[in-house]
């Protein structure tokens, strides 16, 4: 037996506005229905997949996360680092190499953080 990944849960202080956020970031939809206010909602990564589902809490992030998402881009990671960030996303560590390796470690605006790795192009 084994056990299928529904979802990735993301515990936040406004489940609307951040799942707002990561759907802008992966281009996926929000749960239909979502509205501002609302305690928990989730973007759907893919036709039957697992989804992304965002948890109003009470208290703040605290500490760097243990698990985390890692983006790999359709187009150029740099490029991408710069859309995320025009987005609303925060730069915590730049792991890029000077010959095109590494990634880079953004935060979201609720300051959970993500990598942003080459693109499949890049890493051919």
């Amino acid at each position: 037996m084994v056990s299928v990944v529904q979802n990735v849960a993301i515990d936040c202080a406004d489940a609307y506005e951040l799942a707002r956020f990561w759907a802008a970031v992966t281009g996926c939809p929000m749960e239909r229905g979502a509205a501002p206010g609302d305690r928990e909602t989730q973007v759907e990564l893919a036709e039957g997949g697992p989804v992304l589902y965002f948890n109003q809490v009470p208290e703040p992030k605290a500490v760097k996360n243990r698990v985390h998402l890692c983006l790999r881009p359709e187009t150029a990671r740099d490029g991408e680092v710069d859309r995320l960030l025009a987005l609303g996303a925060v730069l915590v560590a730049d792991r890029r190499n000077a010959d095109g390796t590494g990634w880079a470690v953004l935060a979201d605006p609720e300051g959970n953080e993500f990598c942003v790795l080459r693109s499949a192009a890049e890493r051919a």
